[in-house]
């Protein structure tokens, strides 16, 4: 069998692995973030999760019961139109919340924390369920309900997941006001929201953030190799004159993920510690291995 092959087959299996293992962490941040922070000081957060906790209000329906019923609902419109891996990813993540918020709902019951501060309760059990989302839909997952709408707009249109997760759930906060009648609340409500909202971009918008190397070597067929083969990146050689010299040079132009950037430098170092290299940061890169391009 090819040793290249199953390689590859290895990295696949080890991007599925960590997908996983970080949507579970993504949940279990959400979870903390909703159910110890957030819902005991009747701040209302977006999408399923704020619908479930205005049932919860008005009702005493367990969250969780309320949340998976109307996840299922979502899902079967992700499978159609998203496909099935990202739905097995949200299966997966929407099962692991149901799972864990009982847990996390027993091991603090009868804790008021930041009671009296629903500011700081706000802030912070906001900023664990952007952080949340933003892990789960950078590693192709979502913890369901607005994330799916969400993602299935960003799909076909050029729009931040956070922006559209901010416009589907001012609803859903607003209607927190005909439970509480407390106009306080919704404003934190709103708060949350938008703070909730900042941290998706934020994480999602720093995992896809890209950068391009130029890069002039001796041995530029060496280290564009190992770049084509160890990190499935593209390698443009550039003719070119020194200057100062008069000689001729190649040049390799390299677009990357800002993650990979410490692994360029490395192959670069153990190869040609010589070697002169330009990073600079891009604003977006549209195109095989990247973004796609979307337009209305």
């Amino acid at each position: 069998m090819d040793t290249a092959f199953v390689t590859s087959k290895q990295q696949r299996t080890w991007r599925e692995i960590r997908d996983y293992l970080m949507i579970a962490l993504a949940m279990t941040c959400y979870s903390i973030g909703w159910t110890v922070f957030l819902l005991p000081n009747h701040i209302t957060t977006g999408g399923v999760p704020g619908i479930a906790s205005v049932v919860f209000w008005a009702t005493g329906i367990n969250v969780q019961y309320t949340y998976f019923v109307i996840n299922g609902l979502l899902l079967i419109a992700a499978f159609i139109i998203l496909g099935w891996k990202f739905v097995v990813k949200t299966v997966f993540a929407v099962v692991w919340m149901t799972l864990f918020l009982p847990i996390v709902q027993h091991a603090t019951d009868g804790w008021n924390l930041l009671h009296d501060q629903p500011f700081m309760a706000c802030v912070i059990g906001a900023a664990l369920c952007g952080s949340g989302v933003g892990i789960a839909l950078s590693n192709n997952g979502s913890s369901g309900g607005t994330d799916i709408v969400a993602a299935i707009v960003n799909k076909y249109r050029d729009i931040t997941l956070g922006r559209v997760i901010l416009l589907t759930d001012v609803i859903i906060i607003s209607s927190s006001y005909f439970v509480l009648h407390n106009w306080e609340m919704l404003i934190y409500g709103y708060a949350a929201l938008f703070i909730c909202s900042f941290m998706v971009d934020q994480v999602v918008n720093s995992a896809r953030q890209s950068v391009q190397f130029f890069i002039v070597s001796k041995k530029y067929e060496e280290i564009g190799r190992h770049i084509n083969k160890d990190l499935h990146r593209g390698v443009t050689y550039i003719d070119g004159v020194g200057a100062y010299t008069g000689l001729n040079v190649k040049m390799m132009f390299v677009l990357a993920k800002k993650r990979e950037s410490t692994t360029i430098f490395r192959l670069i170092k153990d190869i040609d510690p010589n070697a002169f290299v330009s990073q600079s940061a891009v604003i977006g890169v549209f195109g095989e291995g990247f973004d796609k391009i979307k337009v209305k």
